[in-house]
């Protein structure tokens, strides 16, 4: 028995697993104006379709649906099998306000509160 796959049925193979990605994948990148869907993420990168998204390069927004997630900086890696990687040279969280440059205790107060006259 041989493992030998065609190019073609390979071809087709890779083409069906994009989609199911694809489908399943509520993650998008943000470049510039435009937005591409992210196949896959882990912790030092993600994959997008490399047919149909521009070579992508530089600071970039993840989401997940409306949620934004990160704000990094990319590289490509390498394309393969449909799938063009990159790599994160730098991936901040984003927050919803700026950080503080002073320690908050847990306990303080939320505001102040004037005297009446």
């Amino acid at each position: 028995m041989t493992t030998y796959i065609s190019k073609d049925i390979r071809e087709g193979l890779d083409a069906a697993r994009i989609a199911s990605l694809k489908k399943a994948s509520r993650l998008r990148v943000e470049a510039g104006d435009e937005y591409f869907r992210v196949l896959r993420l882990w912790r030092d990168g993600f994959a997008v379709e490399a047919e149909t998204t521009p070579r992508l390069r530089g600071l970039v927004d993840l989401y997940d649906g409306s949620h934004h997630l990160y704000q990094c900086l990319i590289m490509a890696a390498e394309e393969e099998r449909g799938e063009m990687i990159y790599e994160f040279k730098r991936s901040t969280a984003a927050a919803d306000k700026a950080p503080l440059d002073f320690y908050r205790s847990p306990d303080a107060p939320i505001a102040l509160l004037g005297k009446d006259k």
